[in-house]
């Protein structure tokens, strides 16, 4: 059997486990946050969460340890027609473009990953050019770091001129940040965006003027990804571009738990002193009590049976059609139990009714989904969890089906870049009519995105 014997794969098991500089640490640290939440560090779907989360958190900081000249050394090539410091010598020397380059960073301000669609430019100058494979390396190490938007625009940018030195170099950052809606307000307003987006730019030589003709040329080509000569140029602020900065009404932190994020810092190899980095834990700490543990069920239950205790005997309608009933397009978020990373995007749920009556208004539904949504999940339960609970008031027969964005699918070494998740649990009828199946899964809508 090779590498599928049991032995030998239990061998590569062990072997894929043994700690590197700085795992323990963070493991520890990760230990006492999950116990700040109230969880059982035993339990068997979270007791293997330290050693993933470590592993997951250096391999996403590993740039802090390469070196740009490793990369580009050797990397430059003789091109004839190259003439002079211009780069422009009959067509041959112009502008070069490397687009759409998938990365991922985390987030200085919040911990939390973030995605970038890098877009570089150069002029090559002294009759060479670089491997173009090098302006994608150079990026994903200064990604591969705590960051900002800018900050990652600006280092990628400083870094290419002084390791290839050509005419001028310009970057420009299309960058999506998850937003994060505390508990209280996820009830309040069920609308919110479930990503934060923002264009970030930089140039250097004959690109640090921003009306210079050379970011005319370069912007065009990028006019059918969004960017244009009028949204690339304003800097953006990297304090509001973090949705943390602007929630002021997170879970409480504590000390103990604070601290603990100031020793992973350290772990890799950060000062917790830096300016950006110095609110960091707090504001990480307070994100992450939203999910603390607590007995949501009882709640849940109580909630449940007061409304439909209360409601209007017509009822509310939602979506109808051949006697199945659907709230489509509920937004939820939740922390992903293996790798404490978020998870967010949309629920629909499928119901069979005779006069397409939702006997408690959605409302009520999209309550029960932020209380699964709101603690340390994996989708599989989540969506099981929510038929469960939507079948006490709407009936036996349910489907759901829940699509979502996983961080964790685009900041670990897998990096699979809009990646989208769906699952679905049924119960009653649904369970055994393929057609009333059917029927409800083309009533959902074409292109779901889960939020972004």
């Amino acid at each position: 059997m090779g590498a599928l014997d049991e032995g030998h794969y239990h061998e590569e098991i062990i072997e894929n486990e043994v700690n590197v500089e700085g795992q323990p640490e963070i493991e520890d640290a990760v230990r006492v946050l999950l116990q700040g939440l109230g969880e059982d560090i035993n339990r068997e779907g979270i007791k293997k969460t330290p050693f993933r989360v470590a592993k997951a958190l250096r391999e996403g900081t590993r740039g802090y340890k390469q070196k740009v000249n490793d990369i580009v050394h050797g990397a430059l090539f003789p091109e004839a027609g190259l003439e002079g410091g211009s780069g422009q010598a009959g067509g041959v020397g112009g502008l070069v473009i490397v687009r759409d380059l998938d990365l991922f960073s985390y987030c200085a301000s919040c911990l939390l990953p973030f995605q970038v669609k890098c877009h570089v430019g150069y002029v090559p100058s002294g009759k060479r050019v670089v491997g173009l494979s090098k302006l994608s390396r150079v990026a994903d190490i200064f990604a591969k770091r705590l960051q900002s938007p800018q900050r990652l625009a600006d280092e990628v940018c400083t870094a290419l001129q002084h390791g290839i030195k050509p005419t001028g170099v310009a970057v420009v950052l299309q960058c999506m940040h998850i937003h994060f809606p505390n508990f209280e307000s996820a009830f309040l307003d069920s609308t919110s965006q479930g990503w934060v987006k923002i264009i970030a730019t930089s140039g250097s030589g004959v690109f640090e003027d921003r009306n210079a003709d050379v970011w005319t040329d370069f912007l065009s080509l990028l006019k059918f990804r969004g960017i244009s000569i009028d949204n690339a140029h304003p800097r953006p602020s990297d304090q509001s571009w973090c949705p943390s900065q602007s929630c002021r009404r997170l879970g409480q932190a504590t000390s103990a738990m604070t601290n603990a994020v100031s020793s992973i810092l350290k772990s890799l190899g950060e000062d917790p002193l830096r300016e950006e980095l110095v609110g960091t834990p707090s504001r990480f700490v307070k994100w992450f009590m939203n999910f603390r543990y607590s007995n949501l069920e009882m709640k849940l239950n109580g909630f449940v049976r007061s409304r439909i205790d209360t409601r209007s005997p017509s009822g509310q309608f939602g979506n109808f059609k051949d006697g199945i009933c659907s709230e489509l397009n509920l937004s939820f978020w939740s922390q992903c139990e293996h790798h404490l990373l978020p998870f967010q995007g949309v629920v629909h749920i499928g119901y069979h009714s005779l006069d397409g009556a939702n006997p408690v208004g959605r409302p009520l539904v999209q309550s029960v989904v932020h209380f699964y949504g709101f603690k340390l999940q994996v989708q599989e339960r989540l969506t099981r969890q929510i038929a469960e609970s939507v079948s006490s008031f709407l009936g036996e027969d349910i489907m759901v089906v829940v699509e979502a964005n996983h961080t964790c699918m685009i900041s670990r070494g897998i990096e699979k870049f809009g990646s989208n998740t769906a699952t679905f649990a049924v119960l009653g009828r649904f369970a055994t009519d393929p057609a009333a199946r059917a029927r409800f899964l083309q009533s959902l809508p074409d292109s779901c995105s889960a939020g972004q």
